[in-house]
């Protein structure tokens, strides 16, 4: 099998011949179609990450098919189209699973960052971590859906039901998350780094009701915002722009430093939260979405030796929707 690792922080990935993968119990291998690309995995890349393992092989936004099984799997079952995210496990015992909240799971893994992901021809997954993916022809555009959707879908649901949406930081998760809040009734103002005009056209082509930079105020209070951008400064942006009562969603793993701001941005009962992860109910639900109402996903494909060139672009913003990999 061929795999792009990480062995040493800050430098490139390394294209590696390695001895095929075999599961073991509970788990299943996947011969790799399709893994996009997600700014979580610069984050890896780049050591902000505590607790990194190196040599790592990064990616997360898997489709493939099963082409082998350990002992004790059922399903899915070899031959079969699954995807994989983030979350790669979780112990369903400490008090977080015992809540229904496996997304904060105490002892948890996670695709291309404490276990192999999929930058590569093969990875093996945890049964129960991995998602049908029977009706799916393309596993192009579905492979996007696997964290920038599910995310996306996470951060939706944490903003509650508000009609006016604002989304900070038009990329992957944003373009889609774009399409489901139109399919929903709600109304997008989206938000791009300034004089970036080809993510704004892109935003009222896909039914934003307005499109303008991130330090402008939108033309009407928002009911919530979900900021995607890994920009701490955003996050006083965003509750200016929030009615009372509104929400602020922070939907990254990792952002950067939160700048002062006065207490009157946060008075009148805003909210400040963030998402973390996501669980396979959240999965289950956004899949079950986009198989009534598919989503128009933008990419642009890489070969698998290519993985730093897609990084590059992704972290120059060069990118318009989802940069995918294909092994």
């Amino acid at each position: 099998m061929k795999a792009m690792a990480l062995r040493k922080i800050g430098a490139p990935l390394a294209l590696e011949e390695r001895d095929e993968l075999h599961p073991g119990a509970g788990e299943i291998r996947v011969r790799v179609e399709a893994c996009a690309v997600c700014r979580t995995d610069l984050h890896v890349v780049d050591g902000e990450l505590p607790n990194l393992v190196l040599p790592i092989v990064p990616g997360h936004e898997i489709v493939g098919v099963v082409d082998a099984i350990g002992a004790g799997v059922e399903t899915p079952r070899r031959g079969a189209r699954v995807g994989v995210a983030w979350l790669g496990y979780a112990c369903g015992a400490c008090p977080y699973c015992a809540q229904g909240r496996e997304n904060l799971c105490d002892y948890p893994q996670f695709t291309g960052y404490t276990r192999d992901g999929g930058f590569a021809t093969q990875v093996v997954a945890n049964a129960s971590f991995a998602f049908p993916l029977t009706d799916v022809d393309d596993p192009i555009a579905a492979a996007p859906l696997m964290c920038a959707g599910l995310i996306g879908w996470r951060s939706l649901k944490m903003a509650g039901e508000g009609r006016r949406i604002g989304l900070y930081g038009f990329g992957a998760a944003a373009h889609i998350l774009t399409q489901v809040c139109r399919w929903e009734g709600r109304e997008v103002y989206a938000f791009t780094r300034s004089g970036d005009e080809p993510s704004q056209k892109l935003a009222l082509s896909l039914g934003a009701t307005w499109a303008g930079a991130s330090d402008e105020l939108p033309p009407a209070a928002l009911d919530a915002a979900i900021i995607f951008a890994p920009v701490g400064a955003l996050v006083p942006n965003a509750l200016r722009a929030v009615r009372k009562g509104g929400r602020v969603v922070c939907g990254g793993i990792h952002m950067s430093d939160i700048p002062s701001f006065s207490y009157d941005l946060l008075w009148e009962e805003r909210e400040l939260v963030s998402v973390a992860n996501l669980t396979r109910d959240d999965a289950r639900e956004f899949l079950a979405l986009v198989r009534s109402h598919p989503p128009q996903v933008q990419v642009s494909c890489y070969p698998l030796e290519a993985a730093n060139q897609a990084l590059a672009d992704l972290r120059a913003g060069r990118l318009q929707g989802a940069a995918v990999l294909l092994p």
